[in-house]
């Protein structure tokens, strides 16, 4: 049983670790939008692959209000409450393994 709780904890702390890079991710793709960044650079290329799938999705739910993009925003705070959520719920189940 120490193994199985110990994958959970694992990978608990894998999806955090994985949760917050994407949080800056993300805002590294809002500022780039914000100034005239360019778009054949492969840093801008590489953030926008990574990005505008999730943010795509956001916005076809999401109208842009008085032309600002929230979707980064409402990504941003999906990804706190699964941080919130999720990774407290993996740590709960690995400790009641053990």
């Amino acid at each position: 049983m120490f193994m199985v709780s110990n994958f959970l904890m694992a990978v608990a702390k894998l999806i955090n670790v994985v949760l917050s890079v994407y949080i800056w991710v993300v805002i590294a793709r809002a500022v780039i939008s914000w100034v005239s960044a360019d778009p054949y650079n492969p840093v801008v290329r590489f953030l926008v692959q990574i990005t505008e799938p999730l943010l795509s999705r956001i916005r076809r739910y999401l109208p842009p209000m008085a032309g600002i993009d929230l979707s980064p925003m409402v990504l941003i705070l999906g990804i706190i409450f699964l941080q919130s959520f999720l990774v407290p719920t993996l740590q709960q189940i690995a400790l009641s393994l053990r």
